[in-house]
């Protein structure tokens, strides 16, 4: 996008006053042979769904219910997915109104990307900042996590030569090179740190105290609210407290954080946040967004000079191009779909699905379950390793017989520092018989040796 046409975009504009992307509609989605809904232009609203008003722990074994939410998403019967952390699958009434956007701006083109589409911009911002509670002048719509915190951390301004920046093993590998980098282009150093294995609440605060101690000159600290590597959910409020009283900024990975589990930012507690809209909210590939609280505008350098927007707004920090017109109007379509189930009824029944397998295998000889049952600590993905073996040719190994022998697709993840590991990702899609399907074949790989 140039900078004309995405003032077009981005300013203020009375051309059309924002409004809701969805229609009221009062049909209920007939479904094809598969139990899918195949209404043209469907959308959450179609589907019969609202949060199930139970207690939560019974919510999440109502099998009756869940299946009602699996059948509006159509899924291969090659395999039982269980890698969904790579990216969410979109609902049908979500990828129907996909496909109706999509058609709609190949349609009118220009014509439409220059009149209409900025109120629906804005109309898709101001639904992302109510779902994770922020001011729309504290989110800028990104096409992912990673180029939003690439933006916060390369573009962080109060770190110089001889300062410090600091992350942990089990931060996402893009961003610890963009911490790298950060470092380098200012002459300060990095620190890195492990988080401990077993994790529990006392020893994370414990190994974050010890290390920013060592490190008094630190300015900048990474946090991944919810890792891609074992899924351990950071206590970041108490970190960030705990860094913000030593001097240190935070910047938080929240990739998978929102829709897997309720949260806000101000659970968080951080002024600078990235965020994914296509994993656990299930909105197009290509859609996030990044944060910067109120005030804390001047931490961040403006992105490559831009002036398509004033110094004083979040815009400026960050320059995507031309967006993706469909993919950013079906971002409160995504958002919809997940309210209609409900944030903590979802986040039940994704840890629900957790807790069967992991029990199921906690305890078998030679099985080691990396993160922990803290309900304050895991949500939907974990990971485990089998006898010890952290090398990267066990894992993918392993990851391999799950696949070709049983059926079940994982994934290997790297990069933690006692070794690499296999992760296990349920959604909503998946079923108890999933699980227990895994655990079988755990237990079976185990006894191998």
């Amino acid at each position: 996008m140039t900078g004309s046409s995405r003032r077009d975009f981005l300013r203020d504009s009375a051309v059309i006053g924002a409004a809701s992307l969805l229609a009221p509609a009062t049909m209920v989605a007939s479904t094809t042979s598969d139990g899918a809904p195949d209404v043209p232009g469907a959308t959450a609203a179609t589907t019969g769904l609202t949060p199930h008003p139970g207690p939560l722990h019974e919510v999440a074994q109502d099998e009756a219910y869940w299946k009602k939410v699996a059948d509006q998403y159509r899924v291969t019967n090659a395999v039982t997915n269980l890698e969904a952390g790579y990216w969410g699958l979109m609902s049908q009434p979500v990828l129907a109104k996909y496909h109706e956007h999509i058609d709609r701006m190949n349609r009118e083109n220009s014509y439409f990307a220059r009149r209409e589409f900025p109120a629906l911009w804005r109309s898709a911002r101001e639904r992302v900042a109510q779902f994770v509670g922020a001011k729309p002048s504290e989110i800028a719509l990104s096409r992912g996590a990673t180029e939003a915190l690439q933006a916060l951390i390369s573009q962080y301004n109060k770190v110089g030569a001889g300062d410090t920046v600091m992350y942990a093993d089990l931060d996402y590998n893009a961003m610890q090179w963009a911490m790298n980098g950060l470092a380098k282009s200012v002459g300060a150093k990095v620190a890195t740190l492990d988080i401990p294995e077993p994790a529990t609440h006392a020893n994370i605060l414990e190994a974050y105290t010890r290390a920013l101690d060592a490190n008094p000159r630190t300015k900048l600290l990474l946090l991944t609210h919810c890792n891609n590597k074992t899924g351990l959910l950071l206590p970041v409020k108490d970190v960030a407290t705990l860094a913000r009283s030593r001097g240190v900024d935070v910047v938080v990975d929240a990739a998978h954080s929102f829709g897997q589990i309720p949260l806000s930012m101000d659970a968080l507690g951080a002024d600078f946040v990235g965020i994914n809209l296509h994993k656990w909210i299930g909105a197009p590939v290509g859609a996030g967004a990044m944060y910067i609280r109120e005030g804390r505008l001047d931490a961040i350098d403006l992105a490559h000079a831009d002036e398509s927007a004033p110094p004083t707004r979040i815009d400026s920090r960050l320059h995507t191009g031309t967006v993706n017109f469909a993919t950013m109007m079906t971002i409160p379509d995504a958002i919809d779909f997940q309210q209609s189930i409900g944030i903590p009824q979802k986040g039940a029944r994704l840890r629900f699905l957790r807790d069967r397998w992991v029990k199921a295998v906690r305890d078998v000889p030679g099985v080691d379950v990396l993160t922990p049952d803290d309900a304050d600590l895991a949500g939907a993905i974990t990971s485990f390793r089998l006898h010890g073996r952290g090398t990267s040719q066990a894992n993918a190994a392993i990851a391999r017989t799950l696949l070709e022998e049983f059926g079940l697709f994982t994934f290997q993840r790297n990069g933690i520092a006692k070794g690499d590991c296999v992760r296990v990702t349920p959604t909503l899609y998946n079923t108890p018989a999933d699980a227990d399907k895994l655990a079988s074949a755990i237990k079976t790989i185990a006894a191998r040796g």
